[in-house]
């Protein structure tokens, strides 16, 4: 009987040493596969371990649905495109941005909520508000536009650095794109013809902006020359002493190759778009002229404008992504990134 009691003993002792090595092997390899990131735990266990885990706990922006959500529209939104959302795809890769082009045309504002409308972007990004006629036309699909404000843009008027004017009105600036104005000497210049520049109307918010805010919706005069970007723009000014072009103050005011001109809502009352004193082109780029942002701020400097997160009120996903997209960059830490990308922060 002690025979077989001896024998179930050692049985039982080598049963539950096999089932030790096991459980020691096994806890282990699990935590070997934990530490390369190739095992994940469970939901709610907290698993800091895993990269992965650690990057979405950042994501703390409410309301942010997952999936792949288009978005497009205003040029100018680029360095806000670049610097910013890219910080929020770090932070919430499950939310992911995908810039789309226009099926036809050139990208910007007007064919951005052009998009929207047709169901082919879930948010837009626009320089200037949306027009009566495009929530209209909205309004027929079923869903309206809604434009919330995030950041403040203004327009700078970009001149050649041996042109010798000290400031334009706002009427001046108007006079001058509708051929009213030819000469700098009509604005206590030199005796020089004016070379006017600008992008055609269908090229973006900026120049729609331009229209309906600083020409009233006159049309453009017969003296005013198209090009296509503002880097060619940038390009023919400098190296043409009687040139001015318009667009915005981020994309001018730095600028080593040209300078921008101070503005007033009357003669004698000019605000500089960049802070005082002027950088002179002889110490760019080792410095570059900053804006002006407190007078974008105010208002004192004549000629701003909001940009805008343009969302559909559908009920739907694509109202709460943009809604969502929207509330985090007017957090304190998306605003501080607006304004390091050259623009103004609205709050």
């Amino acid at each position: 009987m002690s025979q077989k009691n001896e024998t179930l003993s050692l049985f039982l002792a080598a049963i539950i040493t096999i089932g030790l090595i096991f459980s020691g092997l096994w806890f282990f390899m699990e935590r070997w596969a934990q530490l390369n990131g190739t095992v994940a735990k469970p939901s709610g266990t907290g698993n800091t371990d895993n990269p992965m885990n650690q990057l979405l706990s950042k994501c703390n922006v409410p309301n942010l649905p997952e999936g792949t959500f288009n978005y497009g529209g205003s040029t100018t939104w680029a360095p806000i495109r670049k610097d910013v959302d890219s910080v929020l795809q770090s932070l919430c890769p499950r939310f992911v941005l995908r810039y789309t082009q226009p099926p036809s045309g050139q990208p910007g504002s007007g064919t951005g909520i052009r998009m929207l409308i047709d169901n082919q972007l879930a948010f837009s990004q626009s320089s200037r508000s949306v027009k009566a006629e495009e929530n209209a036309e909205a309004r027929q699909k079923g869903f309206s536009l809604k434009e919330i404000p995030v950041g403040i843009d203004g327009i700078a008027i970009a001149v050649n650095h041996n042109l010798n004017v000290p400031g334009l009105t706002v009427a001046q600036v108007k006079d001058i794109y509708t051929s009213k104005i030819t000469n700098w000497q009509q604005v206590g210049g030199p005796n020089l013809p004016i070379t006017v520049y600008s992008r055609s109307k269908e090229a973006g918010g900026t120049v729609e902006f331009f229209v309906e805010n600083v020409l009233n919706k006159e049309n453009f005069g017969a003296n005013v020359s198209y090009i296509g970007t503002t880097t060619e723009a940038v390009r023919k000014v400098a190296v043409n002493t009687g040139a001015i072009y318009y667009a915005s103050a981020p994309e001018v005011v730095p600028q080593c190759t040209i300078k921008s001109l101070p503005l007033g809502r009357a003669s004698g009352q000019f605000v500089t778009p960049y802070q005082e004193p002027f950088v002179p082109q002889s110490e760019c780029p080792s410095k570059r002229n900053q804006l002006n942002s407190q007078a974008f701020r105010s208002g004192d400097y004549a000629i701003t404008r909001n940009l805008f997160v343009i969302v559909k009120q559908n009920g739907q996903t694509d109202q709460q992504a943009g809604e969502a997209y929207a509330n985090w960059l007017l957090t304190p830490q998306s605003q501080e990134l607006i304004e390091k990308s050259g623009f103004i922060r609205i709050k």
